[in-house]
């Protein structure tokens, strides 16, 4: 069964902070309150966590898995940024966007989309996301908590915990959260592709 732990929204008790890095460290898999609705966590080379997101969600090897950055610093360690994608990713952070970009080489092979190896990365500027990621260290493997036949990410961690309390570990419950997913754009062709319209504006990507 899973763990449920109340964590306050804006100001995040790192006692529970702690105890949901512990069961990363572990190997275990967490739900986490995000700026676009809960999402699926585990460490980055974390493969048996990666199969029970993929089990969880039924995704096929075209998904593209993303890694929650805490800073701009941190990202440029997993993705290629050059100088003409930079400016453009960097004003859009924090925020609720998710950058497709090729990857280095610090990226297990197995978290890359086979055929581009590129993977998904953003920067969440709330609290609770900041909090886990600089007690983690690292960036953080994760995936948007929608179900199968689901179009928007779940919201509550209560209802998380009565639809996956056998699926993950520990669950972070901070209250209703936004259901609207981030916003896509692939970089990796160097111009800007807006593959999903979420919570973040897509029109600066659109020049």
């Amino acid at each position: 069964m899973a763990r449920l732990l109340d964590v306050h929204p804006v100001d995040p008790q790192p006692r529970a902070i702690r105890a949901a890095v512990d069961v990363l460290r572990d190997g275990g898999l967490i739900a986490y309150p995000t700026d676009s609705g809960y999402a699926l966590g585990a460490t980055m080379g974390n493969q048996e966590a990666k199969d029970r997101i993929r089990e969880i969600r039924r995704l096929d090897d075209k998904h593209h898995y993303t890694l929650v950055c805490r800073d701009f610093a941190q990202l440029g360690h997993v993705v290629i940024v050059d100088n003409a994608v930079f400016r453009a990713v960097k004003a859009a952070t924090p925020g609720p966007y998710t950058f497709i970009l090729p990857a280095t080489k610090e990226v297990p092979r197995k978290l890359l989309q086979a055929k581009k190896k590129t993977v998904g990365v953003r920067i969440p500027g709330t609290p609770i996301v900041q909090a886990l990621l600089a007690e983690l260290g690292e960036p953080m493997l994760s995936s948007t908590l929608i179900l199968p036949g689901e179009e928007e990410p779940m919201t509550e961690g209560w209802l998380v915990k009565d639809e996956l309390d056998h699926s993950v570990d520990l669950i972070l419950d901070a209250g209703e959260c936004v259901a609207r997913p981030t916003t896509v754009v692939d970089y990796s062709s160097g111009v800007p592709e807006v593959v999903r319209v979420g919570a973040g504006d897509p029109s600066r990507f659109l020049d």
